[in-house]
């Protein structure tokens, strides 16, 4: 880890007050030769301590995400596929001689994606933006991803792609309000929006992909929204797609925390939000 400029500079006059040959060193004169000097080696040694440890992260973040059959490893393979491009043939890489960089970066469609393990085979779930919104990718988008992820999986790893749309999150409040901050419609009185929803929506684009929606957590969020008094979650529910129909299941009830079968959430409306004095 690196050290603080400060500490390299005192070891430096530590050394000098031991050594007689430097004895004449002495000025406590922030713009003596001798100090100055001492302040650009302590520089050029803070500098290199600290490529030095980005340097380490990077060489421990590409030995992680390099170990096949972690989870990691298939979220790296995941966002590492690059649409309209051809892998080198009996490798997992890319030949991206003559593109330029804007060219590969586009072909990254997918955004995000996560790894599970779930009855003996890998959930790979994935996702990406369309309109700065977490979205699936297209079928034909998704006929490429398979036929890649069959390129270069491991050999007898069951895994199943999961590219759907969101879970959908039911939500029925009760809002205690503050009638001085908020009308009967949890509109601002002061700067006419909707503190509630914003708190919401807030806390879904906090939740990382694949993450875990805790009610509890959701509550407090609600509760640092202007006028809110009291929160009260009457009730919460999600639907999740079918992984072998492709249509919505009916909505089961959220008692504590859940994780998004397809990796993320949609709110259709917030219809289901009341506000009480």
């Amino acid at each position: 880890m690196a050290r603080k400029i400060e500490v390299i500079q005192q070891e430096i006059f530590d050394n000098i007050a031991a050594n007689e040959n430097l004895a004449v060193l002495t000025s406590t004169s922030k713009v003596s030769v001798y100090r100055l000097i001492v302040f650009i080696v302590a520089f050029s040694i803070w500098t290199l301590e600290n490529l030095f440890d980005t340097h380490l992260k990077e060489v421990k973040e590409v030995i992680k995400n390099d170990k096949s059959h972690r989870p990691s490893w298939y979220i790296t393979k995941a966002k590492s596929f690059q649409y309209g491009f051809p892998l080198i043939f009996d490798t997992d890489k890319y030949d991206n001689t003559g593109y330029t960089d804007a060219q590969v970066e586009a072909s990254k469609i997918i955004k995000y994606a996560a790894a599970t393990p779930n009855a003996g085979q890998v959930l790979i779930k994935i996702a990406t933006e369309t309109g700065g919104v977490l979205s699936p990718v297209s079928n034909a988008q998704k006929i490429a991803f398979d036929a890649y992820f069959k390129e270069i999986a491991d050999m007898g790893v069951k895994y199943i792609v999961v590219n759907h749309l969101p879970d959908i999150l039911l939500l029925n409040i009760q809002i205690f309000r503050d009638p001085l901050v908020l009308d009967a419609n949890g509109m601002s009185i002061l700067n006419a929006n909707y503190p509630v929803q914003d708190a919401i929506n807030e806390y879904m684009k906090e939740l990382p992909f694949n993450g875990e929606l805790v009610l509890a957590h959701l509550i407090d969020k609600l509760q640092l929204a202007d006028g809110v008094v009291i929160p009260n979650l009457v009730n919460a529910e999600s639907q999740s797609i079918d992984i072998n129909t492709g249509v919505y299941n009916a909505a089961v009830p959220i008692t504590v925390k859940t994780i998004p079968e397809s990796g993320y959430f949609s709110i259709p409306d917030f219809n289901n939000i009341t506000y009480v004095v």
